[in-house]
């Protein structure tokens, strides 16, 4: 789920940064959310249920 949303996250910040331009700063906040997402998933791995 975490990848999902990392890849959805970072495919919005590239349509951001290339296509429209909008919010400078929005733009890299999700980018950076979209990092720590990445970093989060394979920290904490799966986990057996």
């Amino acid at each position: 789920m975490l990848g999902i949303i990392a890849a959805v996250l970072v495919v919005m910040w590239l349509l951001g940064f290339f296509a429209f331009h909008v919010a400078g700063g929005l733009i890299h906040i999700l980018l950076v959310i979209a990092v720590i997402m990445i970093v989060l998933h394979f920290i904490t791995g799966r986990r057996a249920i």
